[in-house]
């Protein structure tokens, strides 16, 4: 059982990945962290977890965990996955796990010089919805691809929210921009070459809060739009020549709608459902990050594939200040 300690009592953390630790077959919670101890203790009770820790620095010293859990805000999150790959831990980071490319590269020698697993928390790439996704592709059920549509948007104006605030590394792109990235990536095996973009800022917080993008992967397209200020959607749809995928929930199950894809042909005279009802992501992810730092073959993001992601965002970033194509 690799043991895992929780680096603050984020919401993320509390809500969703703890739970699934706990439910996960090869792994557990044995410690949470937090600058007040009490938190901590609150936390730790909840979960039927023993230790409780008033410093991060106190739990990155602690024997009793393999593995640390880091949902901090994006802006501290590459300080401390070197902090826990020095002290001899796996990390498992939430996304995006850093904030330019060339930041993972600080991650990639801490992991290689500590013979450490460090892997970004892209769920996606563990549910089955994707797996499938992945699998049809491969078998070429819609015959060549040709465009990917995607939509990912929620409203939130909390002046307190980390999303808000960019000292924090607040923001739409590294927030929720990266799934229309990573999901395609996942699914096609390709790369980004170039893209455009248009990206709209609040003037209040001065985030990123609505982008619409448009990438070049050579042998097909790809559009979404991104927004933190606009009503909840979620969709991903692979057009081909001889049908398309329409994910349904992509990137929070259940939540967006129902786990299911829809694969229809090319005169629509034939559509397949497949629906997923029990997908467990986030159970998922845990038991593969387990499994791959304990020596198995499970297949994680690797920090390699990370930055080839955040060279996406930082494209996108930089097509935004003008007008035309800007290279991955």
């Amino acid at each position: 059982m690799l043991r895992f300690g929780i680096l603050s009592t984020a919401k993320i953390g509390r809500e969703l990945v703890v739970p699934a630790i706990q439910d996960a077959e090869n792994c557990v919670v044995t410690a949470i962290a937090s600058r007040d101890r009490g938190r901590a203790r609150e936390m730790a009770d909840r979960f039927s977890v023993q230790h409780a820790f008033g410093s991060y620095e106190e739990m990155l010293a602690s024997d009793e965990i393999d593995a640390i859990y880091i949902p901090l805000p994006t802006s501290q999150h590459v300080e401390w996955t070197i902090k826990a790959a020095d002290a001899g831990k796996h990390v498992l980071c939430e996304k995006p796990i850093a904030l330019k490319a060339g930041e993972i590269d600080s991650l990639i020698a801490a992991r290689d010089r500590n013979r450490v697993l460090i892997t970004e928390a892209y769920m996606v790439t563990y549910a089955p919805v994707w797996q499938k996704v992945r699998s049809l592709l491969a078998d070429g059920v819609i015959g060549r691809l040709r465009h990917v549509q995607g939509a990912f948007t929620y409203f939130n104006r909390d002046t307190a929210n980390m999303r808000n605030i960019p000292e924090l590394g607040g923001g739409g792109l590294p927030d929720i921009g990266v799934y229309p990235t990573i999901s395609t990536r996942f699914v096609t095996g390709k790369e980004p070459l170039r893209v455009q973009a248009v990206t709209e800022r609040d003037p209040d917080f001065g985030t990123d809060i609505y982008s619409s993008v448009k990438v070049d992967f050579g042998d097909f397209e790809q559009s979404f739009y991104i927004s933190t200020q606009m009503a909840a959607r979620q969709v991903m749809v692979f057009h081909g020549t001889d049908g398309f995928i329409e994910v349904k929930s992509p990137f929070n199950a259940d939540r967006y709608g129902a786990e299911e894809i829809e694969l229809t042909n090319r005169n629509h005279s034939e559509s397949l459902v497949y629906r997923f009802p029990d997908s467990r992501q986030y159970k998922r992810e845990a038991e593969a990050f387990a499994d791959a730092a304990t020596g198995g073959s499970a297949e994680v993001v690797t920090l390699e594939s990370s930055k080839l992601n955040q060279k996406v965002i930082d494209a996108i970033y930089r097509a935004s200040e003008k007008d035309g194509w800007e290279p991955v």
